[in-house]
């Protein structure tokens, strides 16, 4: 069965989700991310968090949670940025081909201006644009990563 191009959507609806509400990256400094995220790509906390106690615990399933959240709105979903105070979680180590190691990926109008513009915000990119081919032929894409090592992605539809 073939896939359907990337822009013209689904196959078929799901009968269970209706879509993606929001993407939680665990960070080390809530608020050394959240000045990078304002500074960087434009995103702002809409709220900051606290949670903690044994319902807290019992959702993220860990012993004697204490964390502090935000989330930033997109135009279609929501980045959550998570502290856990407690227990503090190891540095992110993951390579992109191991499992687990998610990224998230920013569509924008303009990449070159936009890789340009985070370039001179002092964004180290993996690559430049790049214009891909097979399935998704046209379509531009460049990965870099943000003050935790979480990798991010640019991505331009032709």
């Amino acid at each position: 069965m073939s896939q359907p191009a990337p822009d013209q959507g689904p196959a078929a609806e799901s009968d269970l989700l209706s879509g993606v509400h929001h993407i939680g990256i665990p960070v080390r400094d809530l608020d050394r991310s959240l000045e990078w995220y304002a500074a960087t790509l434009g995103l702002h906390a809409d709220f900051v968090q606290v949670a903690d106690g044994p319902e807290t615990s019992q959702t993220v399933q860990l012993d004697d949670t204490r964390l502090r959240f935000a989330f930033l709105q997109l135009p279609n979903a929501i980045l959550e940025l998570l502290e856990y105070e407690r227990p503090r979680g190891d540095d992110f180590s993951l390579r992109n081909c191991d499992v687990g190691a998610v990224h998230l990926c920013f569509e924008v109008d303009d990449i070159v201006a936009v890789h340009r513009r985070l370039s001179e915000r002092g964004v180290e990119f993996s690559i430049g644009p790049t214009t891909l081919d097979g399935a998704v032929t046209g379509h531009r894409c460049c990965y870099f990563r943000d003050p935790d090592g979480v990798q991010l992605e640019l991505w331009q539809r032709p």
